[in-house]
């Protein structure tokens, strides 16, 4: 598969805690003011020193409200407020470890992509970036603050990719496995819905520590066998990085889960948990909510069409709104299918993707190598023709079809869906032993009466 496509799905995800954020954000009633009588004294109090440097309660304040909204528009039942606290401020203390770690070895993030992500949240949101930032600053968020988070979002993303993704090894055997569990099972793969609760052990923790911890997760089950509600335990008690979307880890095919959580859930009905599991990262309490057919990532097994294509890339920011954007690229086409001017050689004048030095040609693309609004505008084109403006997550394209091919043999194409499923699979459990491990070699000072 072309690297700069593989690229491009990945990069769709950047940025998903920034436009969580920015939908609790924009649809949060007008709370987010200082309540009455508090003083910028009590706003700037100091409730955490993670290393050398300080987390005040305005910090701990605004992530809270957003946490409360995003709760509410799930329809979780929000934990006791000093429980939600504690949370909000694990996952703070987290975070600026995280970005401490990117400063301190050069990691960094310029504004042209900066722009370019927040261009992207504001099209999700449904607005027009103006629109975005006012709706912000409306309900108390400078566009600032939004943006520094947006850069720190993409900053952390960049590091797991070098401290965690880019370590990642897949055997020629491991392939080699996958396919052979694979053959003649396509038809009968199934996604599942888990969602979990993990109460993390530290590393080197004492033998009573790591039985305490046992004995808080078997009460959590007792209190969910009972009737508890699950999602709002998790908010209340998780480790995990989903916690306050309570726990849920969405649908995945079971290349996509850790071979711990699959074993655990492969025999369960909807609605059931699963035996406490234990894993370097501590002690993980599973539900299986849902389990459907898999839509996706089956092996092919007979003739595949491939695609030879190219675009023209062009994003919206402050000096360049949608309506401009799409007026340029109708003009580009134009000039190609009125004109006879090439396609090519516009893309190198004007694209801003990292194919314009190629013209813009991404090579031939397999069915699901691009995302579903780009690949659903290519495949209404014949060779030659040229599509209208599409928007996709990365901005706005012109595509143009070169020509179409059907492989016979997609023996390469299994071979590399198998290496990124295998990598999918050993980095969400490698990411998660890296936080473990990061978090446990944090100094962290808690300054936070209830914490």
């Amino acid at each position: 598969m072309n690297r700069t496509l593989a690229l491009l799905k990945r990069f769709a995800a950047v940025g998903t805690l920034a436009v969580t954020w920015a939908a609790a954000v924009v649809a949060q009633i007008p709370a987010a003011a200082p309540a009455a009588g508090a003083t910028s004294r009590s706003l700037d109090r100091i409730v955490a020193v993670v290393n050398d440097e300080a987390i005040t309660e305005s910090e701990l304040d605004a992530r809270t409200r957003v946490a409360m909204t995003q709760l509410r528009r799930q329809n979780i039942q929000a934990p006791p407020a000093a429980a939600l606290r504690r949370q909000v401020l694990e996952r703070l203390i987290v975070d600026r470890a995280q970005i401490q770690l990117a400063r301190e070895t050069g990691v960094r993030v310029d504004d042209a992509t900066v722009n370019a992500a927040i261009a992207r949240i504001a099209e999700q949101s449904g607005v027009s970036l103006p629109q975005f930032r006012e709706r912000l600053e409306k309900e108390g968020m400078s566009f600032a603050r939004f943006r520094n988070d947006v850069r720190e979002d993409i900053i952390m993303s960049r590091l797991r990719d070098r401290e965690v993704d880019s370590r990642i090894q897949i055997s020629e055997g491991e392939i080699e496995n996958f396919l052979a569990e694979k053959a003649g099972v396509s038809a009968g793969a199934v996604e599942y819905e888990i969602a979990q609760i993990l109460l993390r052990v530290p590393d080197n923790a004492s033998t009573d520590r790591i039985e305490a911890t046992r004995r808080q997760a078997e009460d959590l089950i007792g209190q969910l066998r009972g009737g508890a509600d699950f999602a709002r335990l998790a908010a209340s008690n998780s480790n995990s990085p989903e916690s306050l979307s309570g726990g849920s880890l969405g649908w995945r095919t079971a290349e996509r889960l850790p071979t711990l959580f699959l074993d655990a859930v492969r025999n369960l009905k909807p609605g059931e948990l699963g035996p406490l599991v234990r894993s370097p990262g501590g002690f993980h309490i599973l539900k299986l909510v849902g389990r459907r057919d898999a839509v996706e990532g089956r092996l092919a097994t007979g003739p595949v069409e491939q695609t030879r294509a190219r675009h023209i890339l062009l994003r919206v920011s402050d000096l360049t709104p949608e309506a401009e954007v799409r007026r340029r690229l109708l003009d580009l086409r134009e000039r190609v299918v009125r004109g006879g001017q090439d396609f090519g050689q516009l893309a190198r004048l004007h694209s801003v993707d990292s194919t314009s030095t190629r013209g813009g040609d991404l090579g031939w693309v397999y069915p699901g190598d691009t995302v579903p609004e780009f690949e659903s505008a290519m495949g209404l084109l014949k060779p030659g023709e040229v599509s209208q403006p599409v928007a996709s997550p990365f901005g706005w394209h012109l595509i143009q079809v070169l020509e179409r091919r059907t492989e016979e043999s997609p023996v390469e194409r299994n071979r590399l869906a198998a290496r990124m499923a295998l990598r999918e699979r050993k980095s969400e459990e490698a990411y998660l032993e890296w936080i473990r491990q990061l978090r446990d070699r944090t100094y962290v000072e808690y300054r936070l009466e209830d914490a």
